[in-house]
């Protein structure tokens, strides 16, 4: 199992708009490289990207949560 951590404070978010499709959900295959949120501070977004590829098992924030840096966003299964 590998965490993907918050690389900022601020809100993360699931989706790069609220009427677009989350950037991956629980169970999803993603890659290395693959953005799976994003971090708002101040208006400005950072996308948060898996270092690894595997099955993304869950997120231990909600969407919209406050994380500050080093807090565990999600867990991937590395495969």
């Amino acid at each position: 199992m590998a965490d993907i951590l918050s690389p900022l404070p601020g809100i993360f978010y699931r989706k790069p708009a609220p009427d677009k499709e989350p950037f991956a959900s629980e169970g999803d295959r993603i890659e290395a490289g693959q953005a799976i949120g994003m971090v708002e501070i101040m208006k400005q977004f950072s996308e948060v990207r898996s270092e690894v590829s595997g099955t993304l098992e869950r997120f231990a924030v909600e969407d919209a949560g406050a994380v500050n840096p080093g807090d565990v966003i999600a867990v991937v299964a590395e495969s």
